[in-house]
Formats: C-alpha cells, structure tokens, sequence
C-alpha cells in the first residue's frame, strides 16, 4: 500500500541524504543526489524547489552550486516536509479518497486509517532528519534500489 506520493517519498529520502552529508562544507549538487538516489533530476529539481520555497532548503546557482539544509537536521521533523509536500490536510483524508467520509460517514477503512494515521503522524512529529540520517549512516540503511 502507497500513502505517500511519489514526489514526497523521494524528497524525504533526499533529505535524509542531505542529513547524511552533515561533514560537508557548501552545497550537494541535484545531479549527485539524483545520480545516488536513482531520482529523475528534473523531478528532484520540482521537489525542491517546493522544499526551497517553503524553508527548508536553500538554494545556489552556479558551478559551485546545489542545496542545502536551511537549518539544522535537528530541527525538521518528517510532519514539516510530509506537510508542505502533500499538503496540511494530509491527515484529515480519506485512505479511500472519497469526500466527506469522517465520523459521520466513514468509509469502510475508516476506523483502521483513523488509528493508522493517528499514529503515523505522532511518529512524524517526533522523528526528525537528524534521527533518520543516523539510522542509515549507522545502521547502513539504503536510501535507493
């Protein structure tokens, strides 16, 4: 089962990169990440700029250019880019996507995705790219195929 959109899961697993690369001075050039991660660049390249847009990159142009953490790995949690990338009302939808399912008119997985979503975003809250980098630096976790 696909919760998250493509677009999102490939931006948490470039941020987790980019947490990754915590020793190195400057930018990541698009064209690493996309190579490292098997991501097509020109859709990286869309993500980001959201990401930009919204905070938690930055950008430089140029030969010595790419991106960047605009603040500390520490300090963006999963529920930030999970937010910008698929939108505030991420945890109010139903799994089933049918309009006005809810309490009053829930769909047939609605209890389940209730509970499901309830604790996912609980997890998202606390669980930061700082945490998420140092399992896969740690515990040579993969970020691609």
């Amino acid at each position: 089962m696909k919760v998250l959109s493509k677009g999102t899961v490939y931006g948490l697993r470039a941020l987790v990169y980019l947490a990754t690369q915590k020793d190195r001075t400057g930018y990541v050039s698009i064209g690493e990440i996309s190579e490292k991660l098997d991501i097509s660049f020109h859709f990286l390249t869309k993500t980001f700029q959201t990401l930009t847009q919204n905070g938690i990159l930055e950008s430089y142009r140029g030969p010595n250019g790419g991106i960047a953490l605009n603040k500390p790995a520490e300090q963006i949690f999963l529920l930030d880019i999970v937010k910008i990338l698929e939108g505030d009302d991420f945890f109010d939808k139903c799994l089933l996507g049918l309009p006005g399912c809810g309490e009053f008119e829930p769909c047939p997985v609605h209890d389940f995705w209730k509970v499901a979503k309830a604790a996912l975003k609980n997890e998202f809250e606390i669980t930061s790219l700082a945490e998420m980098g140092a399992k896969v630096t740690d515990e040579r976790l993969r970020l691609s195929a």
